[in-house]
């Protein structure tokens, strides 16, 4: 039963990492409808362009595993505002950029900040979510699926109604705002942390070695495939989306946030299964689901590509519920941070990787459909790491506790 203390605590928990979790992804994909303008503002190559987040990409899961030790050592609500503020303030510099050199240190920037918000926001919220996670885990989701599509759109109008530097700068604006609320409701006490130690799902580390093991290898793939995917879709679209996409960027934006739009509600099919269902059998069927559909989808064009890629990234992001559950269960409270962090190490980790071939591909051959060939043998690997777990039970609800830790 949850208490009064800890009903508007897990409120407030919930909305900062949900809205956190909206723009962090906002931040990680709208630079791919942005660079498209940069071609003509700046007559560079799409790849050299491209290439510049590489470093950023890169940040985000190297500084993940230091990010997830700091909120275990300090706590995860002051490392939620530096991220606010570090992260915004960095895509506000990032459109005051001037050359190629300044953009590329600012999109680093970007990175850095970006990496604190999935080990330290998503076991912020699995501590503070009395009942269903799983439910909780897919809602969230869906906040960093809409921040995806968002990127795609807002990117576009901003482009096509003022320049590529409103596309950076605007949003930037805002990500400090949430900041500045989030800091001044911490100095008033209203943005708290449960006491790990009271935390009752405190992982048994029986199998816990080989479990992890084992999910390196997909959440290493599953990182490759979503960042890779998000990298690509804008251009794939531009190259492939016939009239669906207009002349203008928007059009391309709104075709990006569509498929982002209707994929993150796949997440609540996610979260609903992964509370009722072996987590291995969730996992494996989101991840097995993907192989066929990347195939597919390397040999589409128009309408029928925009559908296929929509249910590609469904399938993406609707094992994200079970993954985070799964890593949960045999994670101590206390040591979330170092587990979660270790987790997007290998998911953003993956991302340079699927950047660059974006960029190397797209280069080479002027298409990405050998891209996606490439992901559904990715995808192979992967499922065949999770068919090798153990089967997991269900993870019953936390009972709640009271002592709150500042």
């Amino acid at each position: 039963m949850t208490t009064t203390t800890d009903a508007p605590r897990s409120a407030t928990v919930f909305a900062f990492s949900s809205i956190a979790h909206f723009f962090v992804h906002l931040c990680l994909a709208f630079y791919f409808v942005i660079v498209l303008s940069l071609e003509r503002s700046w007559a560079l190559p799409y790849h050299e362009l491209v290439s510049l987040w590489t470093l950023g990409s890169l940040m985000v899961g190297l500084a993940a595993l230091p990010a997830g030790m700091v909120a275990d050592r300090f706590g995860a609500p002051g490392m939620m505002v530096a991220y606010f503020l570090g992260m915004g303030g960095c895509s506000i510099g990032a459109g005051l950029s001037g050359g190629t050199t300044s953009l590329l240190l600012w999109l680093t920037g970007i990175g850095v900040f970006a990496a604190i918000y999935h080990p330290v926001g998503i076991p912020w919220l699995v501590r503070n979510t009395p009942g269903a996670r799983g439910k909780a885990l897919a809602i969230n989701g869906i906040f960093g699926s809409f921040g995806g599509a968002a990127a795609g759109l807002v990117s576009g109008v901003l482009i096509d109604a003022i320049n590529w530097r409103a596309a950076f700068i605007v949003p930037g604006v805002l990500i400090v705002a949430a900041g500045v609320v989030m800091l001044a409701m911490m100095r008033r006490g209203k943005v708290l942390d449960r006491d790990v130690s009271a935390t009752a799902e405190a992982g048994d580390g029986s199998p816990a070695a080989r479990v992890f093991a084992l999910l390196m290898v997909s959440m290493f793939v599953g990182g490759l495939l979503f960042n890779g995917t998000q990298t690509a879709l804008p251009k794939m679209f531009e190259l492939r989306g016939g009239d669906l996409a207009g002349d203008g960027l928007a059009g391309i934006g709104m075709l990006v946030a569509a498929v982002y739009v209707l994929a993150g509600f796949m997440q609540l099919v996610g979260g609903h299964l992964a509370d009722r269902l072996p987590l291995k059998v969730v996992y494996a069927a989101a991840v097995g689901l993907q192989v066929p559909l990347l195939w597919i989808a390397s040999s589409l064009a128009g309408a029928s590509l925009v559908v296929v890629a929509t249910l590609m990234v469904m399938a993406n992001t609707s094992a994200l519920p079970a993954e985070n559950m799964m890593l949960a269960r045999y994670a101590p409270s206390r040591r979330h941070g170092l587990a979660f962090g270790a987790k997007f190490v290998l998911a953003f980790g993956a991302a340079p990787l699927g950047v660059q071939l974006v960029a190397v591909i797209q280069d080479r051959t002027g298409d990405l459909g050998a891209l996606f060939q490439l992901f559904a043998l990715c995808g192979v690997l992967a499922f065949a790491a999770i068919l090798l777990l153990p089967s997991l039970p269900r993870i019953a609800a936390a009972k709640p506790a009271t002592a709150p830790q500042g």
